[in-house]
């Protein structure tokens, strides 16, 4: 898990960052408190028209409970993890933070309930996941990436499911995180060229080939 993170800084920055939220929350009795979280960033009804925007980000680093914390922090090491080694970091941060303050704002106008959770952000990366990996001219032909397309699809459909299902899930947020990543996933993935060492070996390779084949 560490050598993982190790090669995904921001996924792992983020993580740090909500754990120690987290305890905070927890010492202090914010955790069981409504009226505790709404204070330290949540998601509330008008807060835009009140010109409270630092609630957009502040939100995505509560939880409301364990369970909460619990499946939004593993979630965001198995996709962000993976898809900020894949794309890399600078993407990683730009798709994860506009969707989830996507997510955040549509909350805000849509629930009459004080929302947390880093989950519009963790369903965005998802989201983005499927249309960098089929527009990824180095990722969209290995075959283990068609996997895991099936896995993302599936689990997107049983997160919009289990929205609808149980109440106070913000499936507002869900859906608009994971619709904003679907879109920012269709920029198309730039493949950085090889280091120029790495290019004179393969053009003297391709030379040596070459030249073996005339000589047969």
């Amino acid at each position: 898990m560490i050598g993982q993170l190790r090669r995904a800084p921001v996924t792992a920055l983020i993580l740090v960052l909500i754990s120690i939220v987290f305890i905070f929350e927890w010492v202090t009795g914010a955790l069981w408190n409504d009226g505790a979280l709404v204070q330290m960033g949540a998601i509330v009804p008008g807060m835009l028209q009140r010109g409270e925007y630092w609630r957009i980000f502040a939100a995505m680093f509560l939880h409301g409970s364990v369970l909460h914390f619990a499946a939004n922090a593993w979630a965001l090491y198995q996709l962000g993890a993976l898809y900020e080694v894949m794309f890399g970091r600078g993407r990683f941060a730009l798709i994860y933070f506009v969707t989830g303050a996507c997510a955040s704002v549509a909350s805000s106008l849509a629930v009459q309930y004080a929302s947390v959770g880093a989950s519009g952000a963790v369903m965005g990366i998802l989201g983005a996941f499927i249309f960098s990996i089929r527009r990824s001219p180095q990722w969209r032909h290995e075959p283990w990436t068609k996997s895991l397309l099936s896995q993302l699809i599936f689990w997107a459909g049983v997160n919009i499911v289990l929205g609808f299902s149980v109440e106070f899930i913000d499936n507002t947020a869900h859906i608009t995180g994971l619709v904003t990543g679907l879109i920012l996933g269709l920029i198309p993935h730039r493949v950085p060229p090889p280091p120029p060492s790495r290019m004179m070996v393969d053009v003297q390779s391709h030379e040596e080939s070459t030249l073996r084949q005339h000589q047969r």
